[in-house]
């Protein structure tokens, strides 16, 4: 009977633990500058405003992910390894010991690597 408080205990603390550790590792592979709204600047010209939309790549997804706020240009260096946490459609992620967090506008499963041929697949 004294053991079952140490096993809730136990289950507990392993249920907060896995809870907690989210993290997944991934890469950034590209970064690209796209249209991300207009500014006015009088009654009948705009301007156009641009975003950086980087790419990270886990094992099985790619993100595509872009600065909440214009205000936050920061260039982050591609090829660059990350370690990432999701959370709704915002990603947390540290790319040389910094931390950023970006909106999610995309996800697609990530491409295949492409295997060499054998020796027994050759005709």
């Amino acid at each position: 009977m004294k053991t079952m408080p140490l096993v809730l205990a136990f289950m507990v603390l392993v249920t907060i633990a896995a809870a907690k550790d989210n993290t997944m590792q991934g890469t950034l592979v590209s970064e690209n500058s796209v249209p991300c709204g207009s500014q006015a600047e009088g009654k009948k010209k705009t301007t156009e405003l641009m975003c950086q939309e980087y790419v990270i790549r886990t094992e099985s997804t790619e993100y595509h992910v872009r600065q909440e706020k214009e205000a936050h240009k920061a260039l982050i260096p591609v090829n660059a390894p990350v370690e990432l946490t999701l959370k709704k459609d915002k990603m947390k992620f540290k790319v040389n010991g910094k931390e950023y967090e970006m909106l999610v506008v995309s996800e697609s499963a990530a491409p295949v690597p492409a295997t060499m041929p054998t020796a027994a697949s050759k005709p």
